[in-house]
C-alpha cells in the first residue's frame, strides 16, 4: 500500500503581544500578523485513491481557525503567551485527536518567519 503526506493551506488574521519577553521588545506592545498554516498528514491511500478528502481535513481545520481568526491571540484559553512556537502546538493539540495522521504543522507568522512542529517524540 501507497504511503503518502499531503497538505492543506490556510491563512488567518491576529492580534496578539507577547507578554513574557524583555521590556523595550516591540513584541511586548499588541501587533498582528496574517498566519499562513500548512497542515501535513501522512497516511495510506485509500481504494478511493485518496489519504483524506481534503474537504473533511478543511472543516476540522477551519474550526480550530474560526478560534483564533480576527481574535487578539492572548484572550484564548492555551495562548496566554501566543508565540508562533506556542500557536503551533495549540493547533497540534487541537487537530491530532481529530486526525491521526497529523504529521506536521508549519506556521508562519510572515512570509519570512515561522515554525515546524512534529509534536512530541516518545
Amino acid at each position: 500500500m501507497m504511503l503518502t503526506t499531503i497538505f492543506k493551506e490556510f491563512t488567518f488574521d491576529a492580534a496578539h503581544y507577547l507578554p513574557e519577553v524583555p521590556l523595550g521588545h516591540k513584541c511586548k506592545n499588541m501587533h498582528g500578523h496574517t498566519y499562513k498554516l500548512r497542515v501535513f498528514l501522512t497516511g495510506k491511500v485509500t481504494n478511493e485513491g485518496w489519504v483524506i478528502d481534503f474537504s473533511v481535513l478543511k472543516e476540522i481545520v477551519n474550526k480550530c481557525i474560526e478560534e483564533v481568526d480576527h481574535k487578539t491571540l492572548n484572550t484564548v484559553q492555551g495562548l496566554e503567551n501566543p508565540t508562533c512556537e506556542l500557536l503551533a502546538k495549540w493547533f497540534w493539540d487541537k487537530i491530532k485527536c481529530q486526525l491521526p495522521e497529523l504529521d506536521t504543522i508549519e506556521l508562519y507568522e510572515t512570509p519570512t518567519s515561522g515554525v515546524v512542529y512534529k509534536g512530541l517524540k516518545s
